[in-house]
């Protein structure tokens, strides 16, 4: 061991060898500070900066002009393209890493501007989801650099796998954000999004991934060093061979393979369609009010929603509908429920109010409920907030409530997933000041609901989800197959019912966005959904993810009934305005194979990306105590000498 430590000028070195293993077994292997930064400082110079300022900056526009405002979809499938080149150089530029975080933070801040008109307390709500989404395109970059340079997995595989990877970690982590998926830029093409029924949303987001890897891959060499993003005297290639210059059988080989895949895809997609069957199930009318949501915390308003509401009820009635149907929290009296043995003194001591007050107040909108539904001939579904008391504790939900004609006031669901600093405050015990940041005061908070309802009617199994609860994928899936499983004959729900109050954001790109991310869920599942919606958009979906023209859209204002979801001079939704809708809902004869199989697609690529990050971190941390035995040997043969 120690001859091949000596060099030969330390042949004649008179320091024994046992004492020079000694000194080696005293320094360890491990390098010190200082002799890790004289490593750092023989390395190559990095390219410069400005490339990945640039092309992150570019992918940042795409990205944000592929959704919604501009809605500029087919722009989605280059996006990614000048952030693929950086992961396909060999050796990173200065700073890329904080280019691209900074460009991933301002495309999302932009995406989400819509939060803003929530609240003025909103603000800093907005900037932390948009810095956290926003902080996914880095980790993505370097993730997928390690895949394909440690791992030397093909850039066309590793790209897509590692952005799916990532898409299904956020929509779970901290309660999850399912939104501005690639594969919602996708929407209006039909046949393309049918893969969804496999393996969710998820599977689009792979087709647009993998096509603009392929892409990255024929950029020619000379265009990275146009872009100064590689060392211009060609000194990166020889390192990683085929990554750079990647050879011409291989592109090919990338482009006819992403080609199958795509076409693949589209047969299916075309496959499935030719195979539905929309049968008319039960007529629906949805009642849009146009409130902002200022507007309904105003108590004094109460009155005039209330009138608003009745009214649109009665102009859908003369459409003869089966189930009607309010939007979330519009029916602004509270529904009361007291747990058998409670007393008054409990009432008094978790509400502060006149126990007998409320025990009238809760009978008298339980047969208000009731009235509703005689009076319109129709079951309803009204969107309102719940409470249920019992000796020991008042739980708060928002929830809705469903009537029929025949029996009144006949089953409530509560929403589930809450909506952080909307719904609740996390860690509110534990970190008070957090609801400085809220609408809220102190006691605000609404209680999870503990499981799915069916409401049937006229032979007809409907089950709802309030608020965003449409946009996440596995809580969409779970609410499904729970009515599968509580039905004696193992039938899924018919159909989908939304109640989603908008209002908050006045008429911004959310709305059209939150449609866009719902309607992926009729297609995952292949069910129908039908959307009350304070100021839009309301509407009725059927299984392809298509949003269909119903027999009645009418603008209750304007008196006029209108012939098209959309408006046909700008091509956009109706929203911002008081309507009624009613359409039958279309009834789905086929079964999803990602309803019973769930994100095992996903699942994998998130475990795979795992995989490559955990193993780039080993093989960093070997390649460092390597580069410091390297530089501690080279010492000690220089001092030896």
């Amino acid at each position: 061991m120690t001859t091949q430590l000596m060099s030969p000028q330390a042949a004649t070195n008179p320091k024994p060898a046992a004492q020079q293993e000694a000194a080696l077994r005293r320094r360890g292997s491990e390098p010190s500070v200082q002799e890790i930064i004289a490593t750092a400082r023989r390395r190559p110079n990095l390219p410069p900066a400005r490339g990945a300022w640039l092309l992150g900056g570019l992918t940042a526009a795409m990205l944000w002009a592929s959704f919604m405002p501009l809605d500029w979809g087919p722009l989605a499938w280059v996006a990614l393209l000048p952030l693929l080149l950086l992961v396909r150089i060999p050796r990173r530029t200065k700073w890329m890493y904080v280019a691209v975080g900074v460009s991933g933070v301002a495309w999302m801040i932009c995406c989400l501007q819509w939060m803003r008109l929530g609240h003025a307390t909103m603000y800093p709500a907005w900037f932390l989801l948009g810095t956290y989404c926003g902080l996914y395109l880095p980790l993505f970059v370097g993730i997928s650099r390690i895949a394909v340079h440690r791992f030397r997995v093909p850039l066309t595989l590793a790209v897509p796998i590692v952005w799916v990877g990532l898409e299904f970690l956020r929509a779970h982590l901290m309660t999850g954000f399912a939104w501005y998926y690639l594969g919602h830029t996708q929407y209006r093409w039909l046949e393309l999004i049918q893969i969804s029924d496999l393996i969710g949303a998820y599977g689009v987001s792979f087709l647009v991934a993998m096509t603009a890897a392929c892409l990255a891959g024929l950029i020619p060499e000379s265009m990275l060093r146009r872009l100064k993003i590689v060392d211009p005297a060609g000194r990166d290639v020889p390192q990683n061979p085929g990554i750079c210059q990647i050879p011409g059988f291989s592109r090919w080989i990338a482009v006819a393979a992403s080609l199958a895949v795509f076409c693949t895809a589209l047969a299916y997609g075309y496959f499935r369609r030719s195979q539905a069957v929309f049968t008319p199930g039960p007529r629906v009318a949805l009642i849009q009010g146009n409130f902002i949501s200022d507007v309904k915390q105003d108590r004094s308003m109460a009155a005039q929603i209330f009138v608003k509401h009745r009214q649109m009820t009665g102009l859908a009635v003369q459409h003869q509908p089966d189930v009607i149907i309010w939007p979330e929290t519009m029916y602004l009296d509270h529904l009361v429920k007291i747990a058998d043995g409670t007393r008054d003194e409990d009432i008094a001591r978790l509400g502060k109010v006149n126990p007998q007050l409320v025990r009238e107040r809760a009978e008298l909108v339980r047969n208000m409920l009731a009235d509703r539904s005689r009076e319109a001939g129709a079951a309803m579904v009204v969107g309102l907030e719940a409470s249920e008391i019992s000796r020991e504790e008042a739980r708060h939900y928002n929830s809705a409530a469903f009537m029929t004609p025949e029996s009144g006031l006949a089953n409530r669901y509560d929403k589930m997933h809450r909506v952080p600093f909307g719904e609740f405050v996390p860690f509110k015990e534990q970190l008070p000041w957090l609801i400085r940041f809220t609408p809220f005061t102190s006691e605000f908070g609404v209680s999870a609901g503990e499981g799915p309802a069916v409401f049937e009617y006229k032979g007809y199994r409907g089950t709802p989800v309030i608020c965003f609860e449409d946009s996440v994928p596995h809580l969409v899936r779970d609410v499904v197959n729970a009515t599968a499983k509580a039905d004696p004959r193992g039938r899924p729900a018919d159909y989908l019912i939304n109640l989603t109050n908008d209002g908050w954001f006045h008429g911004s790109a959310e709305l059209d966005q939150h449609l866009i991310t719902a309607l992926f869920r009729c297609v995952e599942y292949r069910t129908p959904m039908v959307r009350a919606v304070n100021t839009g958009i309301s509407a009725v979906i059927n299984g392809d993810g298509e949003v269909v023209d119903p027999d009645v859209l009418l603008d209750v204002d304007g008196r006029r009934k209108l012939s098209s979801m959309r408006d046909p001079d700008t091509g956009r939704w109706h929203k911002s305005l008081n309507a009624v809708v009613v359409h039958d809902v279309p009834l789905d004869n086929r079964a999803s194979l990602y309803l019973w199989w769930g994100d095992w697609f996903a699942g994998t690529c998130l475990a795979l990306t795992v995989a490559a990050f955990a193993g780039g971190w080993l093989l960093r941390r070997r390649d460092r105590r390597n580069a410091g035995r390297e530089l501690f040997e080279a010492t000690l043969r220089r001092d030896e000498g």
